[in-house]
């Protein structure tokens, strides 16, 4: 990203409020290859395709740029997120009866998680049971209870339905809120909270690859990595918070969502 970010970028396909660029696609295949190479026995899904099965027993959750319209633009607010997911094992009888019904990501597990800001060059990491870091400093979410002395960062997807469903939070929240951040790209949002930086970050129609690695590191540091699945593949809606506003913050988004 680094070395593509002053050079003119092609454009594989766009919409009013997308853009998936070649340098996506690129990214991914890197990546693949790298962790291939390290770990050829482990499946990768990721935005930009699939290698291996994505229903075995571990698997590669891979976002190669979060951000894709900031850093098109030449804002230099974009990451890489990279999950390691394991498939659970059915231990008990009624997960084994109910597991027709459920969702297929609720098979996973996610264990790792990294994301990399290669512009302000922080690295967050997490392995599941130890803390979060970033750059090797363990980090914890913030302690704000009030609504009014937050900072909340929103999320609008990128198509005319998601953006329907987040507006009138938009408009209920900045009235109640410090400030509302719109930062554009989800996994740096999550790690920000993870941080203490921004204390929640909501969004309606995320891709598993845009929060697997965020989830974990922000529980890591302490936080509540709340989730449920929508329609479509790999598809949710998110409220991440520092573990003391969900409620809060569900107030506004639960007849709407």
């Amino acid at each position: 990203m680094r070395e593509n970010f002053h050079l003119p970028k092609k454009i594989n396909s766009s919409t009013q409020h997308y853009i998936k660029l070649e340098l996506d696609v690129r990214c991914q295949k890197r990546i693949e290859a790298i962790l291939n190479r390290a770990f050829p026995d482990i499946a990768i899904l990721g935005e930009e395709g699939v290698a291996g099965d994505p229903q075995a027993a571990a698997r590669w959750v891979v976002d190669p740029i979060d951000g894709t319209v900031n850093f098109t633009y030449g804002i230099p607010h974009a990451c890489v997120s990279i999950a390691l997911q394991v498939r659970k094992a059915l231990s008990n009888s009624k997960f084994r009866a109910s597991s027709s019904a459920r969702h297929p990501d609720d098979f996973y597990e996610t264990i790792l998680g990294v994301i990399y800001d290669p512009f302000c060059d922080e690295l967050w990491t997490a392995v599941r049971g130890g803390p979060a870091r970033l750059n090797g400093r363990v980090i914890h979410v913030s302690r704000r209870k009030k609504l009014n002395e937050a900072i909340v960062s929103l999320g609008f997807a990128k198509n005319r339905s998601t953006m329907d469903k987040v507006l009138p939070t938009f408009n209920e929240l900045i009235h109640r809120v410090r400030k509302i951040r719109m930062m554009g790209a989800a996994a740096l949002s999550m790690a920000y909270v993870a941080s203490g930086r921004m204390d929640a970050y909501l969004e309606y129609g995320l891709r598993l690859w845009d929060i697997a690695a965020g989830g974990l590191i922000i529980e890591c540091a302490g936080g509540d990595f709340w989730n449920e699945p929508l329609e479509g593949e790999h598809t949710y809606h998110l409220l991440a918070n520092n573990g003391l506003l969900r409620r809060q913050l569900q107030k506004f988004t639960n007849a709407r969502f």
